[in-house]
C-alpha cells in the first residue's frame, strides 16, 4: 500500500474487505449470502484486524520519526474512544475473564468503568476532553486492557511526548500525531465495517464506555449481535453518517 496514492489506499481497502468477508463467512461476491454466525467470528475477525493494522503500520512508518508513545504514558487517555461491536465484545470478554484476579489486587476495573460511563455518557468529543477524566482501564500509567485495546487506541500515536502532556493539560491544541497510524487505522476499520455490513451484522461505531456497560449487563448481547440485532444501539455515535459511509463502501468496493 502506498500512503501517497489514493489508488493504493483503495486497493488496500478492497483487498482487506474481501479478506474480512472470507473470515466472516460471506459466501458470495454478488449478494449477501452467508453461513450461520457463531461466537468464534468475533475473536477471528479482531485478531485479523489487529494483525493487519500492526503489520501495515510498521511498513508505512518506515522513515518516519520515532513514536513517543510507551508504557506509562497515558496522556491521551482522556479522549473519547469509539469502537465497533466486535471490539466491544472482545474487551467485555477480557474484563469478565480478568475481573476476579484484578479484584484480588484491589483493582475494580468494571466498577471504575461504570463510574466513568455515568460521568461521560452523552458527552461529545470536545466535552469529553474538557472533562479530563482518565480512562477507566489506566492504572499507574499502564493500560490494563492493552492486549485487546480498540483500533482507535492503536491508531492514536504521537511523535512528541511533551506535546501530549501539554495538550492533556489544555495548554496546547496541536500534537504531532503519526499520519501512518491514523491512515492504517482508518483503512482497517473501514474495511472491517464494510465486511460486517456485507455479513448482515451491525457495523457502526459506539462510545466505548457505554457500549461495554451494555455488553456486560446483557449476557446475550454478543449472541444477539451475531443474529443481526443491535444490542449496543444506545451507545451509537455515528447514526447520521452511516448512509454516506455505506455509499462510500459501495463505491470503493468494486
Amino acid at each position: 500500500m502506498n500512503p501517497s496514492s489514493d489508488h493504493g489506499a483503495e486497493a488496500f481497502f478492497r483487498d482487506l474487505r474481501r479478506a474480512f468477508e472470507r473470515t466472516l463467512g460471506v459466501t458470495s461476491t454478488h449478494a449477501d449470502v452467508t453461513q450461520p454466525a457463531d461466537a468464534s467470528l468475533v475473536q477471528a475477525v479482531m485478531i485479523q484486524a489487529w494483525d493487519s493494522f500492526e503489520g501495515n503500520v510498521a511498513i508505512q512508518s518506515e522513515g518516519q520519526p520515532p513514536i513517543a508513545c510507551h508504557k506509562g504514558c497515558p496522556s491521551c487517555c482522556t479522549l473519547r474512544v469509539t469502537a465497533l461491536a466486535p471490539e466491544v465484545f472482545m474487551v467485555a470478554a477480557y474484563l469478565r475473564t480478568t475481573a476476579q484476579a484484578l479484584e484480588s489486587h484491589g483493582i475494580d476495573l468494571i466498577g471504575q468503568l461504570r463510574a466513568n460511563d455515568a460521568a461521560t455518557r452523552g458527552l461529545d468529543e470536545l466535552e469529553r476532553v474538557a472533562l479530563r477524566r482518565r480512562c477507566a482501564f489506566i492504572k499507574q500509567g499502564v493500560c490494563l486492557i492493552h492486549r485487546v485495546r480498540p483500533l482507535a487506541c492503536r491508531g492514536h500515536a504521537s511523535h512528541d511526548k511533551r506535546a501530549c502532556v501539554e495538550a492533556a493539560a489544555g495548554r496546547v491544541d496541536e500534537v504531532p500525531f503519526s499520519g501512518p497510524h491514523r491512515m492504517v487505522r482508518m483503512l482497517v476499520q473501514s474495511a472491517l465495517q464494510a465486511g460486517l455490513r456485507r455479513r448482515g451484522l451491525d457495523w457502526g461505531a459506539y462510545e466505548l464506555n457505554h457500549a461495554l456497560v451494555l455488553a456486560l449487563d446483557d449476557g446475550t448481547a454478543q449472541a444477539s449481535w451475531l443474529s443481526g440485532a443491535d444490542p449496543l444501539a444506545a451507545a451509537a455515535v455515528d447514526r447520521e453518517f452511516r448512509e454516506a459511509m455505506a455509499a462510500g463502501f459501495d463505491a470503493a468496493g468494486s
